[in-house]
């Protein structure tokens, strides 16, 4: 096959968009070492994979289920029935690590009440120290 196209792929995965995904995924996993199923023929890892995929010599559910896989921002590894309860565990935040003492007493993600007031004074004195700040600085959020 001298020349890959849509129409050679479409057949195997009707959805354009998703052999977009797959084909990307299986270009970006030969970029990281994966076995190649065909000749290269001097092509780059886009082509290969488009070539691979109109000769179905990779599965492409195993592709769908790697890009569903990459897409997903956490694992479930075990249903949150078997985990144990522990009263004084704080729950994480995706990017955010914390400790239990590092938490007011009695405080957990999403159970601290504000009133408007508060959040108007703690929204009022953000933008004093925002404004406060010399200008020229390339300093991102230094005060927040």
């Amino acid at each position: 096959m001298a020349r890959v196209t849509v129409e050679d792929c479409i057949d195997k995965v009707p959805n354009r968009f998703e052999l977009v995904l797959l084909s990307s995924r299986r270009a970006r996993s030969m970029s990281s070492g994966a076995a190649l199923t065909i000749d290269r023929d001097n092509d780059k890892n886009p082509v290969v994979a488009l070539r691979e995929i109109a000769e179905e010599t990779v599965d492409c559910a195993d592709l769908r289920e790697d890009v569903i896989a990459g897409l997903q921002r956490h694992a479930m590894t075990e249903a949150a029935d078997d985990l144990p309860e522990d009263d004084d565990a704080v729950p994480l935040q995706l990017g955010m690590e914390s400790r239990a003492d590092d938490m007011p007493a009695g405080d957990n993600f999403g159970s601290r009440e504000m009133s408007d007031e508060d959040m108007l004074r703690a929204l009022h004195d953000a933008g004093e120290k925002t404004a406060e700040r010399p200008a020229g600085t390339d300093e991102e959020y230094p005060d927040l």
